[in-house]
């Protein structure tokens, strides 16, 4: 059996490989060498990268085998995001591995600034012991105001209250509860600006915070201030802050990221009193390696057809334990929901009925789109371009959910409306402590049969002998029957006999069993 390709185009650590496992064919290429890159693209299932890789739409054109790209490191910059879902590729990265190295840069760039510790290291260094020069500042009862309380600012905060500070925290995000569990004050911006001895950064680069802290902002502030920034280059505006800084209006600075990148001259770097970094954020040995790890774990996911939390461009996120099994259930019902169709609905109602809907189970409404459009388009379908294929195919989707389900435990409905008006519905659970699936109903037939690879459907007006003629015809084609159930609506006199055979059903038996039986309807299902 062939092993699927993962392509490292960049530098990883020894843990990263071991975690992906012996069950892939790895690869290496320069990734920063186009001309290398883009042939080595060319039958991989998955590239691992880091930041001087470039995955773009020329990328993605010549990896026509590729369902994963994987970075190392939160960023994506260097990834056409909206190019890789249409082409229906999965991005993933690692949000959470820097984190407590992001966090303990800027604590150290805060003692740094606090102490003057650059420009006493540099005048040593040179020969100058200028004690009284570089006095600084203690951080005991002194304000220091986070700006962005989420993973990031908590973790600082969490450090800077061994040294005795009080944590100012503005975030619309977070409620005035939840910060007072990690002991902050929740206050604006405005006050956040005035009060604080010391801002830290920690807001991600949106449209919205692009400049926040910027030359109004440094008009609100106390003189002795120290503002750091070791979150995203451009949410401080640094000609402002340098211009701050010239006038006393700001004590100094620490800086680990600019608008720019890689920055090697600003005005800032003309003041002692501003440490910079070259963006050292995540440079630690124990992020790289976290990084690694979890790109690769996600690599392992995808390719074995799993959802992945940390993908950035599929809907769900984690999926709890329970939810799981589910997901393979409701793709099928998709697949046989089209097979009855013939066509792709305007309106899918993914209606999930009993217990398990005390967990969230959003990422069903994703797998029955996934089934919807798999054997409809000639594209593969995944759970990242399915949503595009619903919305350029006109097909809305919503989910539906009621604690209440009456004959099982969990029952999953796909409700659908065509586009002339008729309305398909096709349910499934899943029973027993192996969590068989099984199909349990279509339209007004009950049922309840093992859904099994290939399948077939003939619906008819009811009479004696029926379930003979398809059984002899099936078995002069030595065509096994697994698995046969007869469902009555009474109300119109119709039945539909489902089967589950071991093997493909021949054109010329469907069609015999076709006419002797008179059938309504007939339709094959293989979900191979």
């Amino acid at each position: 059996m062939t092993k699927p390709v993962v392509l490292i185009a960049e530098e990883l650590s020894p843990a990263t490989l071991d975690a992906l496992g012996p069950d892939f064919e790895v690869r290496h290429v320069d990734g920063a060498d186009r001309s290398a890159l883009l042939p080595a693209l060319t039958d991989v299932d998955a590239v691992l990268i880091r930041s001087a890789t470039k995955i773009d739409a020329e990328a993605l054109a010549a990896a026509r085998n590729l369902k994963v790209v994987a970075r190392a490191g939160v960023g994506l910059d260097n990834v056409d995001v909206p190019a890789a879902t249409k082409a229906g590729v999965m991005v993933v990265n690692a949000p959470t591995s820097n984190i407590t190295s992001a966090a303990e840069l800027a604590v150290g760039l805060l003692l740094a600034c606090a102490r003057n510790i650059a420009p006493a290291n540099e005048a040593l260094r040179n020969g100058a012991w200028k004690r009284s020069k570089y006095g600084g500042v203690e951080l005991l009862d002194k304000k220091v105001g986070v700006v962005g309380f989420g993973r990031i600012g908590q973790l600082v905060a969490e450090r800077l209250k061994g040294f005795g500070v009080e944590i100012l925290a503005y975030d619309p995000y977070v409620s005035v509860q939840r910060a007072g569990q990690l002991g902050a004050r929740l206050v604006t911006l405005d006050e956040l600006l005035a009060e604080s001895d010391f801002i830290t950064i920690h807001l991600p680069k949106t449209p919205e915070t692009m400049g926040l802290i910027g030359k109004e902002a440094l008009t609100k502030v106390k003189p002795s201030v120290r503002v750091i920034n070791a979150a995203r280059g451009g949410v401080l505006d640094e000609e402002a802050l340098a211009a701050a800084i010239a006038e006393g209006r700001v004590a100094g600075a620490g800086l680990d990221v600019f608008a720019t990148e890689p920055c090697t001259d600003s005005p800032l770097f003309a003041h002692e009193s501003v440490v910079v970094t070259p963006h050292l954020g995540a440079s630690t040995e124990e992020a790289q390696e976290k990084a690694g790890v979890a790109v690769a774990r996600s690599v392992r996911l995808a390719l074995g057809g799993d959802l992945v939390p940390d993908a950035v461009n599929v809907a769900g996120g984690a999926v709890a334990e329970e939810v799981r099994p589910g997901i393979d259930l409701v793709e099928k019902l998709g697949r046989v929901f089209t097979a009855f169709a013939g066509s792709v609905p305007v309106q899918l109602d993914v209606e999930v009925r009993g217990e398990i809907t005390s967990h969230d189970v959003s990422v069903w409404e994703l797998s029955a789109l996934k089934g919807l459009f798999t054997d409809v388009t000639e594209d593969p379908v995944t759970y990242v371009n399915a949503p595009l294929l619903a919305k350029e195919r006109g097909c809305e989707s919503r989910l539906v959910t009621d604690e209440v389900s009456e004959d099982f435990r969990n029952v999953t409905t796909l409700h659908g409306t065509l586009a002339d008006g008729t309305t398909l519905s096709v349910s499934g659970t899943l029973t027993g402590p192996k969590m068989v699936q099984k199909l349990i109903g279509i339209n007004s037939y009950d049922l309840e049969i093992p859904i099994s690879t290939h399948m077939a459907f003939f619906a008819y007006e009811d009479r004696p002998g029926v379930i003979g003629v398809v059984g002899k015809l099936l078995g002069d084609a030595d065509v096994n029957i697994a698995g046969m159930q007869v469902s009555r609506d009474d109300d119109v006199g119709k039945a539909l006999v489902a089967l589950t055979v071991d093997s493909l059903i021949p054109a010329d038996v469907i069609a015999a069993i076709e006419k002797e039986i008179g059938a309504e309807t007939v339709r094959v299902v293989d979900l191979v």
